[in-house]
């Protein structure tokens, strides 16, 4: 049935906990659910009757154990709603359509010298209706949204990108679309992704670095994504870090793929499947890596009192892991009297974070329990 994202009482956020919690942990029996939210038997029989009702619910295979009552474990049903993500990077655009299960079920991406403005409006337009011609019309009744990932202030980059000045992409997108379009700092989304899709147990509050061509990050207190009153909150690559003449340097000027690529003398492919990096340069970089996230996972702990860093990337997963365990090295080297050191964990999402996030920002602003994650 078609949804009507504008009527009052959309959901309730009982519902929305449920779905979130399906979400991160996978399909659950109604008793199992009256145990996590503190709600009675009744009131979630209720509440996931509803939801089957309204097609984002489906109850799959009765379980049957030795002891007790036999159990029907409820899932999320993948045609409950689509979510469009289109995430803008360095040198790679991508778009994805993403169901209700957060799985990518197609997927384009140009790759490109620097990201134009008219060009990715190009690819942006093109792709959107490619991707949404391939559903069906009950299944468009269902699409909420889109999404878009993408680095703010892209002028800052080099005065090849100085076209994006005053560019409002979100508005440009929009104009044409039925459906609502909303807009995140790429880093942000990567965070958001891991908090809604990730497999990773996290705690209520920590960093999240996400590195990629450059470096960025998240911050999450309280179980929510702050984003600052400029909407700049864990700008984490910008972060002064201590380098090497008078003025030091930033965090991605150590810890980021284009500071791999100057040590290569060359462009690494967007993909995994293409990084040939020599083992010992990408020793010795990940071990300044290391040192230089260390410093920023210790400033955020001293101003912020955080218990764990999450370390992401556009990079391979060993590539990914040899940060992490860099991380921790120079973090067991660095004084910590009057703190705690953080635990540090890899990320669980790698490339897929941001167009994942990218998506996740209108099922966020719809099905979480808050709303929109900020």
């Amino acid at each position: 049935m078609p949804l009507d994202r504008d009527a009052p009482g959309w959901l309730s956020r009982n519902e929305r906990v449920i779905l979130s919690l399906i979400r991160r942990r996978g399909p659950m029996p109604r008793a199992a659910l009256a145990q996590l939210t503190g709600l009675s038997a009744q009131s979630i029989t209720n509440l996931t009757r509803k939801l089957m009702a309204a097609g984002f619910l489906e109850a799959e295979e009765v379980v049957r154990g030795k002891v007790g009552q036999p159990s029907v474990p409820l899932a999320l049903a993948a045609d409950g709603a689509w979510f469009l993500g289109l995430k803008i990077g360095r040198r790679l655009a991508e778009l994805a359509l993403v169901d209700f299960a957060g799985r990518v079920r197609m997927h384009r991406q140009e790759v490109h010298a620097h990201p134009r403005p008219d060009r990715i409006l190009a690819f942006a337009r093109q792709g959107l209706e490619t991707l949404t011609a391939s559903l069906s019309p009950a299944q468009r009744a269902r699409l909420m949204g889109l999404g878009i990932a993408t680095p703010y202030r892209l002028w800052d980059w080099g005065q090849e990108m100085a076209d994006w000045s005053g560019h409002d992409l979100r508005a440009a997108l929009a104009a044409d679309l039925p459906y609502p379009v909303f807009l995140d700092n790429d880093a942000t989304t990567a965070c958001g992704a891991e908090l809604v899709f990730g497999t990773t147990a996290l705690p209520r509050d920590f960093i999240h670095i996400y590195i990629a061509h450059f470096a960025g990050g998240g911050i999450v207190l309280d179980g929510a994504l702050r984003h600052g009153p400029t909407r700049n909150a864990g700008a984490l690559g910008s972060m002064p870090v201590p380098l090497p003449g008078a003025q030091g340097g930033q965090l991605l000027d150590r810890a980021s793929v284009s500071a791999l690529e100057a040590r290569i003398g060359r462009s690494l492919p967007p993909d995994d499947s293409g990084w040939d990096v020599p083992p010992d340069i990408e020793a010795d970089w990940a071990e300044e890596a290391g040192r230089a996230l260390a410093f920023a996972a210790m400033s955020a702990v001293a101003l912020v009192d955080l218990p764990l860093v999450v370390i992401d990337g556009a990079v391979p997963p060993a590539t990914r892991a040899r940060l992490a365990q860099a991380t921790r090295r120079a973090l067991e080297a660095m004084p910590a009297a009057g703190i705690d050191r953080p635990t540090v964990l890899e990320g669980s999402l790698g490339r897929s974070a941001r167009i994942l996030g990218a998506a996740g920002l209108p099922l966020s602003h719809f099905f979480q329990p808050d709303g929109a994650l900020d």
